[in-house]
């Protein structure tokens, strides 16, 4: 039986009481056994070699922040020697030569990679389903989604065929899935994770880059080692292991459920989500001043972020449009119509709206709002009627995300109740001054 602290398995590990090879061969099982919730798209082969090596590794006294924890990366990021799909049918699957930028960093790290994870066509959606593999499902409730568009990382982790993993988040997908199924989940600001900003700050039309790398976990401590692996840093976990979580007192946190979405959709709360948001201000207020938060949000935020966000559709070397999904199609016509003068001026004005939210959530320490609207939707609820649909549906369901990718700033969301079906619901913290350690810490202290 493993402890449920990833953090205690890696010190058992590095301690040597326990041998990678053993918690490796435990988690394969766990993943051949749940493999009806399709997290995973691929299962390395040579998971146990690797295994054997860093066991290897190990007995030579070569032991990095996480050695011998095994771990997946999402079906978006290349693996060597492992296919990358996209999630697509409309681009050959290939077989990738080499490691992504964050792949080869936590490689360094001393991790085992046990696969890949199932996500939505190109990362799109808030939701796992696509053309090429079954969709994954929430280990919680197998008819309901796992979220996305890192949802096979979190079905994993919550599943324990992985003890933790990175996401990565474009407009809220490691937060919608930590959410779905009861995990920490936190979206780090921009340039955090260096491997995010090889090639700069700012897409090609100017706006700011919405996706960054973050880690998925089952509690804050966890996270924070996470984290410090992927930066190649020590910062995080040293200051949650020391007192700084119960120093941390008297912030001022806003709350607020109003939403930048609401110009042009009913954004309205389930009554679990609205309870769950009450009883994660409470748990606040036992040592913060937390009050009400008057915010008020750009009409014109939901079209000029649907173009930004979709504008880099048109550059995806497809190979046949009518193997890509409905969304995914929509959405791609749009974007090679949009003009290059609309581009850039979405860019530029998407720059301007992120620095009024800034603005004003910068008059408080943190802003609180739902994580999501509701409890996770059922497999295929999205995709029953046409794209406009979808992607109102998926606003709906998580219509406070989007606005942190824009201010590029830090979130994270982290558990703080149940359903009456038992499925978890979370609370969003955003800390405008991008202070990842602050908001780690009031996960801790939420999660006492």
């Amino acid at each position: 039986m493993f402890p449920s602290s990833t953090l205690k398995l890696r010190d058992e590990l590095a301690r040597g009481e326990r041998s990678s090879r053993e918690v490796t061969e435990h988690c394969l099982a766990r993943i051949e056994e749940q493999a009806d919730l399709g997290a995973f798209v691929h299962v390395a082969e040579n998971a146990m070699e690797a295994a054997a090596a860093a066991d290897a590794a190990h007995a030579r006294g070569e032991i990095g922040r996480l050695h011998g924890l095994p771990t997946a990366f999402k079906d978006l990021n290349e693996v060597a020697g492992m296919p990358t799909t996209y999630g697509t049918a409309a681009m050959p699957t290939t077989v990738a030569e080499r490691d992504h930028s964050l792949v080869a960093r936590l490689r360094s790290e001393g991790v085992v990679i046990l696969g890949k994870t199932q996500v939505p066509e190109f990362g799109l959606s808030s939701y796992s389903e696509n053309l090429v593999a079954a969709p994954s499902r929430n280990p919680l409730d197998p008819t309901r989604s796992s979220g996305g568009s890192s949802g096979g990382q979190a079905a994993a982790i919550a599943a324990g065929m992985i003890p933790l993993g990175p996401g990565s988040d474009g407009g809220g997908s490691v937060r919608i899935p930590a959410a779905a199924c009861g995990l920490v989940g936190l979206k780090p600001s921009l340039g955090r994770i260096p491997s995010d900003v090889l090639d700069g700050y700012n897409d090609p039309m100017g706006a700011p880059k919405l996706a960054v790398s973050g880690p998925l976990a089952h509690d804050a401590l966890d996270a924070a080692l996470l984290l410090d692996a992927m930066r190649g840093k020590d910062h995080y976990l040293p200051l949650l292991q020391g007192s700084y979580p119960e120093r941390l007192s008297d912030l001022k946190i806003g709350y607020s459920t109003h939403s930048p979405f609401e110009p042009v959709y009913e954004i309205s709360l389930a009554p679990e989500a609205r309870d769950a948001f009450t009883q994660g201000l409470e748990r606040l207020g036992q040592r913060h001043r937390v009050e009400p938060a008057d915010l008020h949000y750009a009409e014109d935020y939901p079209e000029t972020f649907a173009a930004v966000w979709t504008n880099g559709l048109k550059h995806v070397p497809v190979s046949d449009d009518s193997l890509l999904g409905e969304l995914a199609r929509d959405f791609r016509g749009r974007a090679a119509d949009r003009s290059l003068e609309q581009s850039l001026q979405a860019g530029s004005r998407l720059k301007q709206i992120a620095a009024d939210f800034v603005r004003q959530w910068s008059a408080f320490d943190v802003v609180a709002t739902p994580a999501m609207a509701s409890i996770p939707p059922s497999i295929g609820h999205y995709t029953q009627s046409t794209a406009d649909v979808d992607y109102m549906l998926q606003c709906q369901y998580a219509p406070y995300t989007s606005m942190v990718n824009v201010a590029s700033v830090a979130a994270i969301t982290i558990p703080v109740g149940h359903s009456k079906e038992g499925l978890p619901m979370s609370i969003q913290l955003i800390s405008p001054r991008s202070d990842e350690g602050l908001l780690l810490a009031l996960a801790a202290q939420i999660q006492l």
